[in-house]
């Protein structure tokens, strides 16, 4: 067969099979070119769910007369000129095939007068033929579009379309989302000369929630949460529904990228994962959510009906969205920290968002700013379950014995390699089983032969290091032990520290590995904290917290130690610079007081047996020379003599 130019009739006939899917199809893009023409009204006039008629009439621009055939034309449109713009799309609609394609498959009249324009002319196209009749008209400023009986020389194409009530369900639901996106413009919708919905234009807040009430109902409203978070070029706004509004369908899930209404996998993914486990499997959450970017930084030309779009930096946007949704529920109280699944790749990672409970007295000066975005880690598959949230003493609801261990062992492990970071995770895991293994054997001698003796059931750990074994485990913090066939009460909580001592001097000698934030965080300080701050700026380098003078009360953090990666920034650097404050009011500071400021929050809050075997074995392994004096300088002996006694 030989290659020919399609026909113009043909070719737009083709297009409209993608641009003109039902009337909705027809309504989202004739309201769409009004809102790019600037209209503050919009009014929708609907027939017998618009297979009959669709009516739609604005305030806007307008056209001028010697444009008007041409608009009818395909690939016309003043909104893109050149390829550079194409890269920048600000307006709603830019292909220049809307109206071509619907007069193609309907009798289409167009009316307008642009305010300069002394008097208003209509254009006239019907079907295939595309003649366009010019005359002079009678109208306001703006433009009407007069679409009547759609798809009326397209039989096979009509035949596809459902019942009125069911097509004017569409109708109604691109008015909604089309409303939720421009609150500032106000919408008629009438069909078969009845007054369906109107929504008035909003201006203040009161206005918008009102507005978003009328259309998702005001239930919603009442269980919404207002986000409202910007980074650089980054906006992201709107409501937030809590977890006890979950929907059995998707019916209040309405996103928008500059304002374009959107069901974009990325986005619904990150807003879905910042609920985790707080829906149940079958449920879905609601949502009216607003993001605002550079347009260069967003391809909207990926879908034929443009309801998905293509971020330049799409984790980065992912992580943006998920972490200012799950911080606004957490700040509500509804959620504290889980693991989220990402894309087929591996998982996003959440830093915990738990805050510290610190005492008056430390909070009094020092604020954290709402608008913190917590930064996230990357890690694959197969070390997910080696992560877990970080926790303190006032929790009711701690994590599992194995969950702290593995949390435990994380914080310990050396984090200068964090390219490695896959492979240091399964060498924990394995690590974790061998543990386990261990703290599961019986030795046969076990037996002391001293003045106290005891059955092997009653050991938690047996010979965990030479000569020592771990008999019970008093208030959390501390391990009842037998040294050397002597029982000694052993600090856990002190022992641990020496070790991350130890183990962070070398480090504190280079300077600690400083890992940079995803998005920065502001801090607020009183004048005498930030003078500290400034005075020492070369202690808190060498500690891996890199922060920006902001002004005279607030700081910007932008590197936090690799160590802490796993903490909420916030609430880390804010207990870091109070500790050491409060130690330099008493004396001068020394090298150990900066290391303390870290291993405070790299310590768990209580130790179960899995992270005391897990401490016992770093302490082998950093410091197998002093092992015996490090245990007897943490412990003191337990003297039953008197006990004895009584019971003879």
């Amino acid at each position: 067969m030989s290659i020919e130019i399609l026909p113009a009739q043909l070719a737009n006939q083709i297009a409209a099979g993608e641009v003109v899917e039902r009337p909705a199809s027809v309504i989202k893009e004739l309201v769409e070119n009004s809102l790019d023409a600037g209209a503050t009204t919009i009014k929708i006039q609907i027939e017998k769910g618009g297979s009959k008629r669709i009516k739609i009439s604005d305030n806007g621009s307008g056209i001028s007369k010697d444009e008007l055939s041409l608009a009818l034309s395909r690939h016309a449109t003043s909104k893109i000129k050149t390829l550079n713009d194409l890269e920048g799309i600000s307006s709603l609609g830019f292909r220049g095939e809307a109206l071509a394609s619907i007069s193609s498959v309907s009798r289409l009249t167009l009316t307008s007068k642009p305010e300069n324009q002394e008097s208003a002319w209509q254009a006239s196209a019907e079907g295939r033929d595309m003649a366009v009749d010019i005359k002079p008209a009678a109208h306001p400023t703006g433009t009407t579009i007069d679409v009547q009986d759609l798809f009326f020389n397209t039989p096979a194409r009509r035949k596809f379309l459902r019942t009125d009530k069911t097509e004017f369900t569409h109708i109604e639901e691109v008015i909604k989302r089309i409303a939720l996106a421009c609150l500032d413009v106000t919408f008629v919708l009438i069909h078969n000369d009845k007054l369906v919905r109107q929504y008035r234009a909003a201006s203040t807040k009161a206005q918008c929630a009102k507005r978003v009430a009328q259309v998702c109902g005001q239930k919603f409203i009442e269980h919404a949460i207002e986000v409202e978070c910007q980074h650089d070029d980054l906006h992201f706004s709107g409501w937030l529904a809590k977890p006890s509004f979950a929907r059995n369908q998707n019916d209040l899930c309405y996103s928008y990228v500059n304002g374009r209404m959107m069901r974009d996998k990325l986005i619904n993914h990150a807003i879905r994962q910042a609920y985790s486990d707080l829906l149940p499997a079958d449920t879905y959450p609601a949502f009216v959510l607003f993001l605002t970017l550079n347009h260069r930084d967003v391809d909207v030309n990926v879908h034929p009906a443009k309801h998905e779009v293509r971020f330049h930096q799409g984790r980065y946007i992912h992580d943006f969205i998920f972490s200012v949704c799950q911080k606004a529920l957490h700040d509500e109280g509804v959620v504290q920290t889980s693991l989220h699944d990402a894309h087929d790749d591996g998982v996003y990672e959440s830093v915990s968002q738990q805050p510290t409970h610190q005492s008056s007295q430390n909070n009094q000066h020092t604020q954290v700013d709402k608008s913190y975005i917590k930064p996230l880690s990357y890690v694959g598959e197969s070390s997910r379950a080696q992560y877990a949230p970080s926790y303190s003493a006032h929790q009711t609801d701690r994590p599992s014995a194995k969950q702290q261990n593995a949390y435990y062992q994380l914080m310990s492990n050396d984090a200068e390699h964090s390219n490695d970071e896959l492979s240091r995770s399964n060498t924990l895991n394995d690590s974790a089983n061998n543990t386990r293994a261990e703290g599961s054997y019986v030795s046969e001698n076990s037996h002391p032969e001293g003045a106290l003796a005891t059955n092997h059931s009653t050991n938690i750990l047996d010979n965990v290091l030479e000569n020592l074994s771990v008999l019970h485990l008093v208030q959390e913090n501390y391990a009842l032990v037998l040294l050397n066939k002597e029982l000694r009460l052993l600090s856990l909580v002190k022992l641990d520290a020496d070790v991350f001592t130890c183990e962070l001097q070398s480090k504190w000698e280079v300077g600690f590995v400083s890992q940079p934030l995803l998005l920065p965080v502001k801090i607020e300080l009183d004048k005498i904290k930030l003078q500290f701050l400034e005075s020492n700026q070369s202690y808190f380098e060498r500690l891996g917290i890199i922060v920006n003078v902001v002004n005279n009360n607030s700081v910007q953090i932008r590197q936090f130690p690799a160590l802490l990666r796993n903490k909420d920034v916030a609430s880390s650097f804010s207990q870091i610079i109070d500790t050491l404050f409060n130690l330099n009011e008493a004396n001068e500071l020394k090298e150990a007081d900066w290391l303390l400021a870290i291993i405070s929050l790299l310590q768990p809050s209580s130790y179960t047996t899995e992270i005391i075997q897990t401490l016992f074995n770093r302490l082998k392994n950093s410091q197998p020379n002093v092992i015996d004096q490090l245990l007897l300088l943490n412990s003191t002996p337990v003297d039953l003599t008197y006990e004895l006694k009584q019971l003879m």
